[in-house]
């Protein structure tokens, strides 16, 4: 089993990553219809609806080939593409989750070039933000609209999140879910 790490950051391309790892991948690795092998992949941002079926194509041609992304944000989720795109990622086998905690230390520690000293800065986005991200990630999964607004404030660097939920959203989305956003409370049994 290889746990090889590959970096690579966008800067200086006009492709995004993503097509920049699979096009390096597939011309450094020789997959044969026999082979099988996993990949977690850990992105700053989901991938957009071009880059899902780029993806989509790489793992056609290599069936082998399982999948697993980790992102931190969801890029332009807003857009009907990219939510076509992630949705159509996820029926054809691939798992996309919003980072953890753990996840997100795991990436920190192990991808970010931080300065010396500061490897100790941890995370840009609170928990709470994180749990936003997936409940808006569950909405594009079951073709929900939208239930997250993010508006940002460029002189000083401000982020606000919103959520407005429809009864759609209650219906479709688990409680756990809703709860772990802060959108619920859990009903407490006093004995």
């Amino acid at each position: 089993m290889n746990h090889k790490i590959w970096r690579h950051s966008s800067q200086n391309t006009t492709k995004h990553v993503e097509v920049n790892f699979i096009e390096k991948v597939a011309s450094e690795r020789h997959f044969y219809s026999s082979t099988s092998c996993s990949i977690i992949w850990f992105l700053s941002w989901s991938p957009c609806w071009e880059c899902c079926k780029a993806i989509r194509e790489f793992l056609r041609q290599r069936p082998g080939v399982t999948l697993v992304i980790y992102v931190a944000r969801l890029y332009h989720h807003l857009d009907q593409q990219n939510r076509q795109g992630l949705r159509d990622l996820i029926n054809s086998g691939v798992t996309i989750q919003i980072m953890r905690a753990p996840e997100y230390d795991h990436c920190w520690r192990n991808f970010v070039n931080y300065p010396p000293g500061k490897d100790a800065y941890w995370p840009r986005y609170p928990p709470l933000w994180m749990e936003v991200y997936a409940l808006e990630l569950y909405c594009i999964i079951f073709s929900l609209p939208p239930c997250l607004r993010i508006s940002r404030r460029r002189q000083k660097q401000l982020t606000w999140f919103s959520l407005s939920l429809q009864n759609c959203h209650y219906q479709m989305i688990p409680p756990h879910i809703l709860w772990a956003a802060g959108v619920i409370q859990l009903p407490v049994t006093w004995r």
